[in-house]
Formats: structure tokens, C-alpha cells, sequence
């Protein structure tokens, strides 16, 4: 495991504060015009993971909510890789009107202190749109393993290290920050085994190919309530009404302890602001109808909402918790 450099991490963390993240242009009357008129063309919502996994899902029921609002189709681009640094890199390139998007979450402050360079600029390449919905992250196993709750899962990857296999949706992402605040907590060890995303890493659970992973409830509730895979515990301080016999991490065993996800849209840096805020109204009114709202629910979603402003206020939060744990874990990405 490589060197985690410290004053590095210090200095990326110092320039995030200009992530706040693209300062929004202010009000114009072209901008008000360019709102007006938005959008044009089709919009495509970059998802930097493979298909299948949670942001997926949350983005395509998104997509064909706004489809039918805006009357232009809402494209959901897949482009897995590099931990979501690839898709994020073709939408810092992209025009600055609105029509692309970026689907990201904590993983935009991740990589911005993990790697050592970015194919874009971490701290001015994009404007926050909105906080979309939080979301617990859950350990779940194959059953065959005869793991059936999170002490037992603790009390094996401390007797027998790296006896088990967890898959992660992506190297360096949420998981794997969350997982290694759990190893540093309690001494457990496990081999982690990097995926592209969410759902590659779901059906080799499935499969039996590996034994566990830790991921976004909202990717496993289903196979979770057919029986497929055993839930042992959720990263949440609460418990999750779409799967609400499932305990906390601090319930069963690892008490205090709390992580929580989120997924949310950005723009590329220099989007008017009206138009910025127009794309904030309306995600905010598609989440928030009820119908929407108690689908994203049922999946495992918490609707969060919000404004650009609060969105770059979450982000200012997690850094330092983040930033600690990967020095201590000695995480780097290249």
C-alpha cells in the first residue's frame, strides 16, 4: 500500500474550499433568457459508474421525470472508470449551458484528495446543482457464507484476515473510506476486491464469487427482501424504512458509528445561474412528488433537496473526516 502523503492532502483539502464549489455567475438578462428557454436540446446526465448500481437507478426514474416535464429527452450516459473520474472529465469539457450533467456525490471530494492528478480541475470545474436524495450504505452477504449478522462478520475478519471477500462498487470510493473507518475502529481485516461500479459487484455477490459487499441500500433492497443476500447492518445512525428490520452498524455492534451517502448533480463550471437554478426547481419538484418520492423511498433513498448552496456546504463538511481516514489508511489512487 502506497505512502499517504500528508501535506498533499492538506493542500487539496485548502483548495477545496474553492469547490464551494464554481462560484454561480450572477443574474443576467441573457442568463434569465437562456433559463427561459431551457432546455433546447436533449440533456444528458452523465452517471461515471457502470449501469445497474444505485446512482443508476436513481438517475434513470430522474431522467424520465424530466423528460416528461421539460418535453426534451433526458439521456442517461453510463461512462464507467478510473472511479468516476473519466465521466466526470467529458463533463468538465463540456458546453457550460445546462445540457450535461454530472450524477456524483461524496466521490467528487474522494478523488479530488486521493489522486495525485485529475483529467480536469477539482477545485473550479464544476458548479453544484443539487443534493438529490441520502442513502444509507449496507453490508450484505451471500448466505452461503454462514455470516448471518455484523458481529460475526467482525468477529471472522479479525480471527481469520482477509478470510473474507468484499467487493467494492469502485476503489477509493465511499465504501471503501466507510469500510476502513469500520477496519480502524475494530482491527477487521478483509481482501477488497475493486469493481466499476455497483452492479458488476452485486451479481458476483450473488454468484458466489466473492463473499460480501458494502454498498448503497438502494442497489441491494431488492435481492435483499427476496432472500438473495443477508443484510447485516446499515452505515446510517438510522435504520432504513425501505429495509427497516435491518440494524445500525451502532445497534449491532460499533456504537457511534455513522456514514451517510448521497448522490447529487452538478454542472460544468460557468452554467448561468438561472439556468443552474431552474435545473435545481425542477429535479426538486420531481423528487418531491409523491409518487416519486415514495418510489426513491421504497428503493432505499431519502429525498434531500435543497439548494447549489447546500450542496457545497456538505461537501466542506466531509472533507476533513474523509481526508483523516485515507492518510491513516494510506489510500492513493493514480
Amino acid at each position: 500500500m502506497q505512502t499517504f502523503l500528508l501535506p498533499l492532502a492538506q493542500r487539496r483539502i485548502l483548495l477545496l474550499g474553492g469547490l464551494a464549489l464554481a462560484v454561480l455567475h450572477p443574474f443576467t438578462a441573457a442568463a434569465a433568457d437562456e433559463a427561459a428557454g431551457f432546455p433546447s436540446k436533449p440533456v444528458h446526465i452523465v452517471v461515471p459508474v457502470a449501469a445497474g448500481g444505485s446512482a443508476d437507478k436513481l438517475t434513470r426514474l430522474i431522467a424520465e421525470r424530466l423528460t416528461e416535464r421539460w418535453g426534451q429527452n433526458v439521456v442517461v450516459e453510463n461512462v464507467a472508470g478510473a472511479s468516476g473520474t473519466i465521466g466526470a472529465a467529458r463533463v468538465a469539457k463540456a458546453t457550460a449551458d445546462g445540457h450535461t450533467l454530472l450524477q456524483q456525490g461524496e466521490g467528487l471530494t474522494l478523488n479530488a484528495i486521493l489522486f495525485e492528478r485529475l483529467p480536469y480541475d477539482g477545485q473550479k470545474a464544476f458548479t453544484p446543482v443539487i443534493k438529490a436524495v441520502v442513502n444509507p450504505q449496507i453490508l450484505v452477504v451471500n448466505p452461503k457464507t454462514g455470516i448471518n449478522d455484523f458481529r460475526s462478520y467482525l468477529a471472522r475478519a479479525k480471527a481469520q484476515p482477509q478470510s473474507i471477500s468484499l467487493g467494492l462498487p469502485g476503489n477509493g470510493g465511499i465504501a471503501h473510506v466507510a469500510h476502513e473507518m469500520i477496519a480502524q475502529d475494530t482491527g477487521a481485516q478483509v481482501n477488497y476486491i475493486p469493481y466499476s461500479g455497483g452492479g458488476p459487484a452485486t451479481l458476483d455477490v450473488l454468484a458466489g464469487h466473492v463473499d460480501a459487499t458494502l454498498i448503497t441500500l438502494a442497489a441491494v433492497t431488492d435481492h435483499v427482501r427476496a432472500g438473495k443476500l443477508r443484510a447485516l447492518a446499515v452505515t446510517t445512525g438510522y435504520r432504513s424504512s425501505a429495509l427497516p428490520d435491518v440494524p445500525t452498524m451502532s445497534e449491532a455492534g460499533l456504537p457511534g458509528f455513522a456514514v451517510e451517502s448521497w448522490q447529487g448533480y452538478f454542472a460544468p463550471a460557468g452554467t448561468p445561474a438561472a439556468v443552474v437554478a431552474k435545473i435545481n426547481r425542477d429535479i426538486r419538484a420531481v423528487i418531491s412528488a409523491p409518487e416519486t418520492q415514495a418510489k426513491l423511498e421504497d428503493m432505499g433513498f431519502k429525498v434531500a433537496g435543497g439548494t447549489p448552496s447546500d450542496m457545497a456546504r456538505t461537501l466542506s463538511a466531509e472533507r476533513l473526516r474523509y481526508a483523516k481516514t485515507i492518510q491513516t489508511a494510506g489510500i492513493t489512487l493514480r
